[in-house]
């Protein structure tokens, strides 16, 4: 193999090791939205699953869910019960308090009614998950949900 071949296949390993190396340092570890991580949270009550469900808190509201699941009989039975009335829910955009925090308004949509419901989020090395939840408030809605359109 000639000189000018040698140099050129050195070149090219180096502009290829160069560029993984520049792909790996940029590549961030992607974390969830704040909105994501609430879906997420609802969708793991509608199936039950209390520990993806417990995931998604922290601090005094994931201890206190801890004691209620550890006081309940059945806690994923009821997750599935309190969200079987839900019809649809949606997560608006949330407004950062902080890089580390954020609160979003969710609303959540029954057949004769909607309420809606702040939560707020802290940023943690697993993600965002829920620190507060405020109380349910009713929503009056124009039109209840399944009404025919006519």
């Amino acid at each position: 193999m000639g000189r000018r071949q040698r140099f050129a296949q050195v070149v090219t390993i180096g502009l290829l090791a160069g560029l993984v190396g520049v792909v790996l340092l940029k590549r961030e570890r992607k974390y969830p939205t704040p909105q994501e991580a609430i879906y997420a949270m609802l969708a793991a009550a509608r199936a039950g699953n209390v520990e993806q469900y417990l995931a998604h808190y922290t601090g005094q509201v994931e201890q206190a869910l801890k004691r209620a699941r550890s006081d309940s009989p059945d806690f994923s039975k009821y997750l599935r019960d309190s969200n079987a009335g839900i019809k649809g829910s949606t997560v608006w955009e949330p407004e950062f308090v902080s890089e580390n925090e954020a609160k979003a308004r969710v609303e959540f949509i029954y057949a004769d009614r909607n309420e809606v419901q702040t939560m707020f989020l802290e940023k943690s090395a697993s993600g965002w998950k829920i620190s507060r939840v405020d109380s349910a408030e009713s929503v009056k809605t124009l039109v209840p949900y399944g009404t025919p359109v006519r």
